[in-house]
């Protein structure tokens, strides 16, 4: 380590050249990052369910919906119908739209003086002019299925336009303009913007916004931790450019290989912002604690010792991060991980090379004390601290034995959920605009169902509709279409009654009639092997749809001559639920691992690395039972808040531990050791602790609720496992020394 801190020294201008060059080289790559809030986007693509998903958007034409809600007292006005047609026709020939459905153009099947007519519900260009014809018009449409539910409310207050996305599109772009060109008509009826891609777009907005606003409020209060902390221009300027600086790196390499900003990686500068000026911090403060004669060898002194603490300070925190890319489940937890790991790597490279050839080329013209004598408030507190641990360490471990108590309890209340509806506040527009959709027309997020076989084959087509009315028992589900019914109803008007022909010449000949109708592209294949149920799914909550899903792969499995495959937003919800717990669990277990190996070794010493960890095992009973007694569930967000907690939470015993070992080699007495580690880099801790805090704090600013949730959790983790570092792990070491179980250090005399 001193050969290191000579070469930091010596090259210290060549280090600040070169970190300056970097960063203007990979500055340069961020204006190619672009954000994707969409989660399934980043779903494995070996999984059984994206798999269909994505092969529906492919085949049928789409497999995402915009829908746009015209909410009006009385739908079956010319005023209304008018909007409708000016709202489809606007939109039907806009890039990335694959089909349109409205009332305004619907395929309708009904008998006329020549037997079946297959056209539009109405003329576009011919609406009805008498009240009478209006009436007759809302008569006949809330009597048809197809139309009741599907496109108009059955108070007939709402009619929504449903515009497939062509496969492969931007959906943002796409949604985006959807609504921009629908807002430039200025009509004057309420509406509303639903479906998935409107909802992505939201979430994306606010991704931009939380960067934009929450990042640069967050500096400000490092700034004001700092400050108030050290009391000097230096040590605010020093961590906030080592922040900015990983920052800048880290999001250039993410732009450099091509890799979006998504839902969970929005959140990497807030977390470097909080870890990254921690590394700093404690090189500074060693420097600063450092009795020197001279400015060069204070320096060397103090990165010397600093340089192992913080490098596996570093270390643990990356293998916290990296166990997501062995625990995760879906694309952007992975790579949230990676990239997160990789800007905490740049902070610590900073901090220990960066940082103290800044403090040796532009030196302080204030002179050197020892401040062990310092006599601040934080001192201060701190030497009471450790007298009340000397004196009463019995009852601090037994304080927090009966602190954990009811955390342990709570642990078995936690619930998972992958509600989407729930990551906007209550009052955002899409939200409103969701609960609107649902109330009114059933719900918003697509059901598909596969069945494979010869659509022409009436067997192949009764399985359609048996299993089209099976899944429409399930009070959640609404608007069930297939290629089944359209033949149930030719049949009914040539009279025949509302079924399925037996007669395979007979459905063959209705086929005749229908062939060619654009509405088949939706559910039927080209080959006609294979038929397609569109169904609209109510309700977010998990267990509805637990129960929805696994009742119809029952059904399914039931029907072994002939195969059936689903898929469609629940799916994909039920998959990422069910994945949760499994992830939460894969990623503990190689984070405590990981971690564990990282101390020991540190510490030479498997004891020691058990004893290091006691903090965190503390901790994660309170992360966990404090979620279970709150509320707060396990999703896409609070599931990382564990391994993170590991990761940053055991720097603080690192910091203690390490201190430890280098105060006895001078005292060669444990109580002395532990007084001076408290004094020394329990400032650090505490300074690390309020920065850290604070720093995620600003996500309870968020609009997205399960930032608000992990930037809270996260918080309390962090004053917990401090607290826990400085009191909780010196307390058992000195009830160890008291015991005489075990020398924690051998003494080695000065």
């Amino acid at each position: 380590m001193k050969t290191i801190s000579d070469y930091v020294l010596r090259f210290r201008k060549v280090i600040i050249i070169s970190t300056i060059f970097i960063t203007f080289v990979l500055g340069y790559f961020i204006k190619d990052l672009h954000i994707n809030p969409d989660v399934f986007d980043s779903l494995p693509r070996d999984d059984k369910v994206a798999i269909l998903f994505n092969k529906v958007g492919e085949e049928f034409g789409g497999n995402y919906y915009c829908i746009i809600g015209i909410q009006s007292e009385d739908i079956f006005t010319k005023e209304v119908f008018e909007q409708i047609r000016q709202i489809t026709d606007s939109l039907r020939f806009m890039n990335g739209v694959g089909s349109i459905m409205s009332l305004i153009d619907v395929i309708d099947i009904k008998g006329s003086d020549w037997g079946i007519e297959i056209g539009k519900l109405v003329d576009e260009y011919d609406l009805p002019d008498t009240e009478k014809e209006w009436n007759d018009l809302r008569s006949y449409v809330l009597s048809k299925e197809m139309y009741k539910g599907t496109l108009v409310s059955a108070d007939a207050t709402m009619t929504i336009i449903m515009v497939r996305l062509q496969g492969e599109v931007e959906k943002i772009e796409v949604a985006r303009n959807l609504r921009r060109k629908t807002m430039e008509l200025g009509l004057p009826e309420k509406l509303y913007f639903g479906g998935q891609p409107f909802f992505i777009e939201a979430i994306g907005n606010v991704i931009s916004k939380d960067l934009t606003l929450i990042g640069p409020f967050s500096f400000l209060l490092i700034l004001f931790v700092l400050y108030f902390s050290f009391r000097s221009i230096r040590g605010v300027i020093l961590p906030v450019l080592t922040i900015l600086i990983s920052i800048i790196w880290t999001y250039g390499v993410m732009g450099l290989a091509g890799v979006e900003i998504s839902i969970i990686t929005s959140i990497i500068p807030i977390l470097l912002i909080a870890i990254g000026s921690a590394y700093t911090i404690h090189v500074y403060n060693r420097i600063e604690e450092t009795v020197v004669k001279n400015m060069d060898s204070g320096l060397k002194v103090a990165l010397a010792y600093i340089m192992i603490p913080v490098f596996f300070a570093s270390l643990t925190t990356i293998f916290g991060f990296l166990s997501f890319i062995f625990g995760s489940y879906i694309k952007i937890i992975s790579t949230f991980g990676v990239f997160t790991s990789l800007g905490i790597f740049f902070a610590m490279l900073l901090s220990l090379f960066f940082t103290p050839a800044l403090i040796a080329t532009f030196p302080s013209r204030k002179s050197k004390l020892n401040r062990r004598s310092s006599g601040s408030f934080l001192i201060l507190l701190l030497d009471k601290l450790y007298l009340y641990i000397n004196k009463y360490p019995k009852t601090i471990v037994i304080v927090w034995a009966f602190i954990i108590i009811p955390f342990l309890i709570g642990i078995f209340r936690i619930e998972r959920r992958v509600d989407f509806l729930d990551y906007l506040k209550k009052d955002n527009p899409n939200r409103i605009t969701e609960k609107v959709l649902t109330e009114k027309m059933g719900g918003t997020s697509p059901v598909y169902v596969s069945v494979k076989g010869n659509v022409l084959d009436p067997e192949v087509l009764k399985q359609i509709k048996a299993t089209s009315d099976f899944m429409l028992k399930d009070k959640n589900l609404v608007n069930a279409r297939s290629v089944a019914d359209l033949f149930e109803q030719m049949n009914d008007v040539m009279g025949e009654g509302k079924k399925i022909p037996d007669d395979p010449e007979k459905v063959a000949n209705l086929w005749f009639l229908l062939e060619g109708q654009e509405v088949l592209e939706q559910l039927v294949s080209p080959e006609l092997d294979e038929a397609l149920i569109n169904a609209t799914f109510g309700s977010t909550d998990i267990l509805d749809i637990k129960i929805f899903i696994d009742g119809l792969n029952q059904y399914i499995l039931k029907k072994g001559d002939i195969k059936i495959e689903v898929t469609g937003i629940p799916s994909l919800v039920l998959k990422l639920d069910r994945r949760i717990i499994t992830s939460q669990m894969r990623s503990l277990g190689i984070a405590i691992i990981l971690v564990f190996i990282a101390v020991s070794f540190l510490m030479r010493s498997f004891l020691k690395g058990t004893i290091a960890i006691i903090p965190i095992i503390v901790t994660l009973v309170i992360l966990y039972g404090l979620m279970g007694l709150s509320g707060i569930p396990l999703d896409i967000a609070t599931v990382l808040v564990g391994s993170i907690s590991i990761g940053i939470g055991i720097d603080y015993s690192i910091h203690m531990i390490t201190n430890l070992n280098h105060e006895m080699k001078f005292s060669g007495k444990l109580v002395e050791a532990i007084k001076n580690s408290i004094k020394i880099s329990g400032k650090s801790i505490i300074i690390n602790v309020m920065a850290v805090s604070l720093g995620f704090l600003i996500l309870l600013w968020s609009n997205l609720i399960p930032l608000q949730r992990f930037g809270l959790l996260v918080s309390i983790t962090m004053i917990t496992s401090g607290l826990g570092s400085l009191t909780l792990l010196p307390a058992i070491l000195i009830l160890i020394e008291k015991s005489k179980l075990m020398l924690f250090i051998k003494p080695i005399k000065k």
